[in-house]
């Protein structure tokens, strides 16, 4: 055996300047920065079910039924199992390969004295394959194969932190068109009222017809705000059934007013989020088995070697006894000539690995990102939101004065007109402030990872 390696070792001589190593493009490295822009601190764990924190028994329901039922996670599973199952078959290369087979023949032929003869020949052997993995490329492909399924369960992690948040998310509105819902109806009563009073002064002479139109328009302006939001409701319900796997229907829900905010979850430091996000394992993984698959394609240029053995026995009439047959070999494969084939190959390989490098980049870049919209977007809407809930308490006083001076006939209908409509205006941009920023904390728990790995690594 040892002089047939000989041969080998002048090949891999003579193809070794094929090997020349490709490094990855300078330009994809990702150094994280040393702290967020944003100093909002946060206190809570980023535990694996963030989503209790926001909306109790109903949102935990909904959020359950929807890991358990989308299809997009089931589809992802289903690449998780095929990815193992090309794990396995990789794997399966390292090991020999045994066959059995056997063929049986009959046969009648005519001898030089002309008799006919009859032979029946039986023949079962076993046969043995091995490739014998001297550099490693094999090793290379099965390392290609685990890490591809490694990256395909961070694909299934990633969708299930999608779904998790998009079914939050969705609820979260769900309870703002509720509440949008609530203050329509609530100033359609109003108006409604102020219409009958308004109609009763004009057939008393106390205002004109102009505006008693008026009153009417306004009513009808605030009637017309309720079939709008009670098509988006059930649009918004139908959206979260498909999340869910489940045909359209209702779906239980709150007002946006009832929802306590949830603790701030806390941050930590950027390089940290290197290890948290699933999207960004995914890309790690992708980058890991391009590499291993550039380290196989540049493989190829070297021998290979594959053993092979058989076995078996001859049974024949015309023999008293069965004869054993046997054979042991080995043969060495070394490219010489393949057109090119083999360099366009690891160029080919190398420009995945570049590709699946700057992905991760990529990825990274954006987690950074991210967190720090999901961060401001907290701290400015939170702002916005103090300024509207003390505008709205401000126009609420407005109308009531208002209301009181109309009543007592100091002044027009349209002083109180202008107030109850700046007033609605205001009520439902901050019902919608509400609701933004209980998703922007929903799309800051997603940022961070969502608690995929509490462990950190």
């Amino acid at each position: 055996m040892g002089r047939l390696l000989l041969p080998c070792t002048g090949l891999l001589l003579l193809t070794g300047c094929t090997l020349r190593d490709t490094p990855p493009p300078e330009g994809a490295a990702v150094v994280a920065p040393d702290a967020w822009r944003s100093d909002l601190a946060g206190t809570a764990p980023v535990d694996s079910e963030w989503w209790r924190g926001f909306g109790g028994p109903p949102l935990e329901a909904l959020v359950a039924r929807a890991l358990d039922h989308n299809p997009d996670i089931a589809i992802a599973m289903a690449r998780v199992r095929e990815a193992r199952a090309q794990e396995r078959l990789a794997r399966a290369a390292l090991f020999p390969t045994l066959d059995a087979n056997a063929s049986a023949s009959e046969t009648r032929t005519v001898n030089a004295l002309g008799q006919g003869i009859e032979g029946r020949t039986a023949q079962p052997a076993v046969q043995a394959a091995y490739e014998a993995d001297l550099w490693g490329r094999i090793s290379d492909q099965v390392s290609a194969a685990r890490n591809a399924a490694l990256s395909s369960e961070a694909a299934r992690d990633t969708v299930r932190l999608s779904v998790a948040a998009a079914t939050a998310s969705g609820w979260l509105t769900l309870a703002g068109l509720h509440s949008r819902l609530r203050v329509a109806q609530d100033t359609v009563r109003v108006r409604q009222w102020a219409l009958r009073l308004a109609r009763q002064r004009g057939e008393a002479g106390y205002i004109s017809a102009l505006e008693v139109r008026q009153a009417e328009v306004e009513y009808q302006s605030a009637a017309l705000i309720s079939p709008q939001v009670e098509l988006a409701i059930s649009r918004q319900e139908n959206a979260l059934r498909l999340l869910t796997g489940d045909t359209p229907g209702p779906v239980p829900s709150a007002e946006i007013e009832t929802i306590t905010p949830p603790l701030l979850p806390e941050t930590g430091l950027p390089s940290e989020l290197l290890r948290r996000r699933p999207d960004i394992a995914q890309a790690e993984y992708s980058l890991a088995a391009t590499d291993a698959t550039l380290s196989a394609a540049r493989k190829q240029f070297l021998p290979s070697l594959r053993l092979s053995a058989s076995a078996g026995a001859v049974f024949n009439n015309a023999l008293p006894d069965p004869v054993t047959i046997w054979s042991v070999g080995g043969s060495i494969l070394a490219p010489l000539f393949r057109g090119g084939s083999l360099r366009a190959g690891v160029e080919t390989a190398a420009a995945r690995r570049d590709q699946a490098a700057y992905a991760y980049q990529k990825a990274a870049l954006t987690a950074f990102r991210d967190v720090e919209d999901a961060l401001t977007a907290i701290a400015r809407l939170a702002d916005q939101r103090a300024l509207q809930e003390a505008q709205v308490a401000n126009l609420r006083q407005t109308v009531r004065q208002a209301t009181d001076r109309y009543e007592a006939g100091y002044a027009s209908v349209l002083e109180r007109i202008d107030a109850e409509r700046a007033l609605l205006a205001a009520e439902l941009n901050l019902v919608q402030l509400r609701t933004d920023e209980l998703t922007a904390r929903v799309t800051l728990y997603q940022a961070l990872g969502g608690g995929w790995r509490e462990d950190g690594v």
